[in-house]
């Protein structure tokens, strides 16, 4: 696994998809924000990274290089089927309510478009959340491959508490400040022919488009 063949990728509802044809990934605060988004993650989740601090050290817990708001960056995952799509496909915890799996769309972004931007980003080796979870910076970016558990990430068995470890890590995050830009975009992965068949009518490049429905549950 190197950098040139990462990919990171978010879950988003599809009615979102024109307006992210347009502007991109926007971040809440951004002044092209989507008025009309539609929300499908856990909302306590996401109103605790709005004020959530973390420490970013790139491994060394004894330096601090300084500490960031989860809220202020926009989450990505390394891979597809995260526990947080179960409960956003079946309901639970503070998930308003459940989506169907054709209405929820991977959008994926290459990591070396990132980097080799003026984008300010960091990453972990967990969920941004939980206490055990190490942040880096783009001075480590070089070893994202090796920090980052590829095994955990695309293990299908994460329940019960014997895998905490591996769901924590299961999740690991890409933190984006700003909005991700169109041109960052790369793919989107989608359930049936039919969501297909709608992001396409909404202005995707059907060559961009993947219906992947082992991605879901």
């Amino acid at each position: 696994m190197n950098l040139d063949q990462i990919k990171i990728y978010r879950i988003l509802h599809i009615e979102n998809i024109p307006h992210i044809i347009s502007k991109g990934i926007t971040h809440k605060d951004s002044p092209d924000a989507n008025s009309n988004f539609v929300e499908i993650g856990d909302v306590s989740l996401i109103n605790n990274r709005n004020t959530r601090k973390v420490n970013v050290d790139n491994g060394n817990n004894f330096n601090t290089i300084e500490t960031i708001t989860l809220g202020d960056f926009t989450p990505f995952y390394f891979g597809v089927k995260m526990p947080m799509l179960y409960v956003i496909q079946h309901g639970g915890n503070f998930v308003e309510k459940a989506s169907k799996p054709g209405d929820i769309v991977y959008v994926a972004c290459s990591v070396k478009l990132i980097i080799n931007s003026d984008l300010v980003y960091y990453f972990s080796d967990g969920h941004a959340t939980d206490s055990l979870t190490t942040f880096y910076n783009r001075e480590e970016i070089n070893q994202l491959p090796n920090i980052v558990d590829w095994t955990a990430i695309k293990t299908p068995y994460w329940g019960g508490q014997v895998n905490l470890n591996i769901k924590r890590k299961k999740q690991a995050e890409f933190l984006v400040k700003g909005d991700v830009p169109p041109n960052f975009i790369i793919g989107y992965g989608c359930f049936n022919d039919i969501a297909k068949q709608k992001l396409v009518e909404s202005g995707v490049n059907e060559q961009l488009v993947k219906v992947i429905p082992n991605a879901y549950y």
